[in-house]
């Protein structure tokens, strides 16, 4: 992969899937300092011209992310890219990715709860969604607090998540790893049930109002009103006023566009084409700001029960 060129190796990635992808990326950085013998054995298996090449002795920081980025795009690179980057990025705790999340809940139970949230941000988004659902109640919007104004972590803190996990340390650079924010906290809190959200969110608003508004703006995003079905939707769009709806709609694309309309009535749908039309073209600023403003109205129909987002609960009580 890091011989072959840019696109080649890219046509490659897009092959393989996500957990493939990390592997191969966190393997691509292990060869920097590849011997030559290694080399050659390598290129004898796959062409049997080994004696073409001698090593490779470059940073494959550049190729790696070039390729990444062409395979996946850049923020699906940057999300595999955060997870696979070696030793500067030092929280390469892969025990983690061997433990069952009550496992992993039951060992971070007891210790400060700024340890539990570098964990659980170090951790596949789906999982660490399960690990804070098992913590007991009351930890839980304090740690999803922690995640979300997490930033550089100190090396001694990537060595007290080692010592935790019993593996050995390794002699760092004593450079510091970035991990947490308020899009990794939505990410984690997406990954627990919908009644953890409920739950959670409300006390989280209590302890930081600006980070709780930040995850949940990151939690929902216009096209999640797609997931709503066409009596749900219809609601939404009546408590909306015209002009909120003629900017947001501007934004979108065309099927998504006749989504929305399709869920008034002829006259009114026809009414919004011509608004738009009529605007002509309309500033981005504009358009992402209409667009929050409707995404704040259905969250608060959602809270008052008067329609329901998403396709529901697999919870019973």
């Amino acid at each position: 992969m890091m011989i072959v060129g840019e696109e080649e190796a890219a046509a490659i990635l897009q092959k393989l899937e996500p957990d493939e992808v990390r592997q191969l990326g966190a393997a691509m950085f292990s060869v920097a300092d590849v011997s030559e013998e290694e080399v050659e054995d390598v290129l004898d298996d796959f062409v049997g011209r080994a004696r073409e090449r001698t090593g490779i002795t470059f940073d494959p920081r550049h190729k790696v992310e070039a390729v990444m980025n062409r395979a996946l795009g850049a923020e699906k690179a940057e999300s595999v890219l955060a997870r696979i980057t070696p030793a500067e990025a030092a929280c390469e705790l892969e025990l983690l990715d061997w433990m069952e999340p009550t496992d992993i809940a039951a060992m971070i139970e007891k210790e400060h709860p700024q340890i539990a949230a570098v964990l659980i941000a170090n951790l596949d988004p789906t999982v660490g969604g399960q690990v804070l659902e098992i913590l007991p109640e009351y930890m839980q919007p304090d740690i999803l607090h922690r995640i979300a104004k997490l930033g550089p972590i100190t090396p001694e803190a990537v060595e007290t998540l080692k010592a935790l996990l019993a593996q050995r340390s390794s002699a760092g650079g004593g450079q510091q790893v970035t991990l947490g924010g308020a899009r990794e906290a939505a990410k984690i809190l997406s990954g627990a049930r919908k009644s953890v959200e409920q739950r959670v969110m409300p006390k989280l608003f209590k302890i930081d109002r600006d980070v709780a508004k930040a995850i949940e703006e990151a939690l929902f995003v216009f096209d999640n009103l797609l997931e709503m079905d066409d009596k749900n939707l219809g609601t939404l769009i009546r408590n909306v006023d015209g002009e909120v709806l003629v900017k947001s709609l501007k934004g979108v694309d065309e099927a998504i566009r006749n989504r929305f309309l399709g869920c008034m009535s002829a006259r009114a749908a026809d009414g919004i084409r011509d608004e738009m039309e009529a605007r002509g073209p309309m500033k981005l600023a504009e358009v992402l700001e209409a667009q929050k403003a409707m995404i704040a109205i259905a969250r608060n129909l959602a809270k008052d029960g008067t329609i329901q987002m998403g396709a529901g609960e697999d919870d019973y009580v």
